[in-house]
């Protein structure tokens, strides 16, 4: 649905898009994560048709971002940082207008707009006008403009921007019902724990650059290593981590538990629960410690050049 090869934007002597290469499936989420000024909004731009790439070639729906840009605009729902609504129109006009402008008959732009606005609670909206609107309120009206003609590809960038914890779980539900729709996403966010939430693999972009990319999994035990366990015992956990030396090595957390890395965690953790019972200790907890992506974001931004290393790796 999504593709884009070598893809690469300059402003002057300025790089923002620097070589990307991109495939999105039907069906798929993807979000890009970065800092800012790291080229997340002018990849989107390119993907959309908005801007000319430099160099390299991207493709929606197998059309030509460059040869055929209105039959790609034709196909994506784009909401963008700044979704500039006309505030004062009505949220029925809104629509009614952007419907026009996607070729959409009023019954059908109407009959839409109904629906969406009701998905996302703003039914007893319909009729105010957009300068009556909160910030939130006009966000998710953008996000409603951006989902109006059934685009087969939606780029968001920020969707959830400073909507309320409620609002923005109505904005998440949303966006994973449309890939069920079967539909391509991408998403730019800042929300680290809402892209682990909905994408289905994440690309994060340094400078330009994709420098690292894949499903949260992949990308938390690249840069960060083996899944890591903790073991709680009821008492002291004195010669315990001896004891378990031929099979982990165990890290002491305290007077009671220890911790250690596994990748053969279905192989390892039975073993290691009955060498626990011999040497005489009652488990009371073995559990996953859990590592956010947060994690692999700020190895990534912050240590660079070994996040590189690990890539090329």
């Amino acid at each position: 649905m999504i593709r884009a090869q070598a893809l690469r934007k300059q402003f002057g002597e300025i790089t923002a898009v620097d070589g990307i290469d991109l495939n999105v499936s039907a069906g798929e989420i993807l979000a890009l994560l970065g800092p800012n000024g790291a080229g997340k909004t002018t990849t989107v731009r390119l993907l959309a048709a908005i801007l000319k790439p430099t160099e390299g070639r991207a493709w929606i729906s197998g059309h030509d971002t460059v040869q055929n840009p209105r039959a790609v605009r034709r196909m994506v729902g784009v909401l963008t940082e700044a979704p500039g609504l006309y505030r004062r129109m009505k949220a029925r006009e809104y629509l009614e207008f952007f419907g026009r402008m996607y070729g959409m008959k009023r019954t059908d732009s109407t009959r839409t707009g109904e629906r969406l606005m009701a998905q996302l609670e703003l039914d007893d909206a319909w009729n105010l006008r957009l300068g009556e609107y909160s910030k939130g309120m006009r966000q998710k009206l953008a996000l409603i403009r951006t989902m109006l003609h059934g685009p087969p590809v939606l780029l968001l960038d920020e969707p959830t921007s400073a909507m309320d914890p409620h609002s923005a779980k109505l904005v998440r539900d949303s966006i994973l019902s449309l890939r069920r729709e079967d539909r391509a996403i991408v998403i730019c966010t800042h929300n680290l724990a809402e892209a682990e939430l909905l994408a289905d693999r994440i690309a994060v972009i340094r400078r330009g650059e994709i420098v690292t990319r894949g499903t949260v999994a992949q990308l938390k035990h690249k840069l960060l290593g083996s899944p890591i366990y903790e073991l709680r015992v009821d008492g002291a956990i004195d010669g315990l981590p001896e004891a378990l030396r031929d099979l982990v090595a165990c890290d002491r957390q305290g007077p009671d538990r220890l911790r250690y890395r596994t990748d053969r965690a279905a192989e390892v953790n039975p073993a290691l629960l009955a060498r626990a019972a011999q040497a005489g200790h009652r488990v009371i907890t073995l559990e996953q410690v859990p590592r956010s992506l947060e994690e692999v974001y700020l190895n990534v931004v912050r240590d660079g050049p070994a996040a590189d290393k690990a890539e090329q790796a």
